[in-house]
């Protein structure tokens, strides 16, 4: 069985939206804007590549990172890994074609028989509504949260406001940088 790991840049209050720029909201960038840029804060992004054997994705972060990602050096480990995109409307003539193997799963079952398979790691960049929705589905394994020093009120959450029982999470790795960025692993306890 395979982990699903949940990675995230998020602000202190929960917020996971345009943290490096996009378009379309008023606070975009703010993982830069007034946070010092310091490239121990960031390691575990670089091991995220190392370790991950699939990359899972909602339609609109791979319609966001398809067009970029493939070429850019900082994510070269990503290019050849097998990538998973969670979408009821996206076609296969809506793929990119010089990013590696890419499927659609059409539903949270089909991402229960991806986890259910023989491999390494399974990670979910960005997609706050997926993300929501797995968390929801208990599909999450294990969170990779850098949070930020920041705080921005509205904005796209990375947790579900659903009402529900109590989940417990267990805190396994954990570094707070200079920068007022902490590193925060935790594994969901079932």
């Amino acid at each position: 069985m395979r982990t699903l790991i949940s990675t995230a840049f998020v602000s202190l209050d929960g917020v996971v939206e345009a943290p490096g720029g996009e378009a379309g909201y008023r606070n975009a960038g703010w993982t830069f804007k007034d946070v010092e840029f310091l490239p121990e804060a960031y390691e575990i992004k670089a091991r995220e590549q190392k370790e991950a054997g699939a990359m899972l994705l909602g339609r609109v972060s791979y319609e966001a990172f398809s067009p970029v990602w493939p070429a850019m050096e900082d994510f070269a480990d990503y290019k050849e890994m097998p990538k998973y995109v969670v979408s009821t409307t996206l076609g296969e003539g809506d793929l990119v074609t010089d990013w590696g193997e890419t499927s659609i799963l059409r539903s949270l079952d089909e991402v229960a028989a991806l986890k259910e398979t023989e491999g390494a790691p399974v990670i979910v960049h960005g997609s706050a509504s997926l993300t929501r929705a797995l968390g929801d589905a208990d599909l999450i394994d294990r969170y990779h949260l850098l949070v930020f020093p920041v705080l921005l009120g509205a904005g796209k959450r990375l947790f579900s406001t659903t009402d529900k029982d109590a989940r417990k999470l267990k805190l396994v790795e954990h570094e707070a940088y200079a920068n007022g960025v902490q590193k925060n692993v935790f594994d969901v306890v079932r």
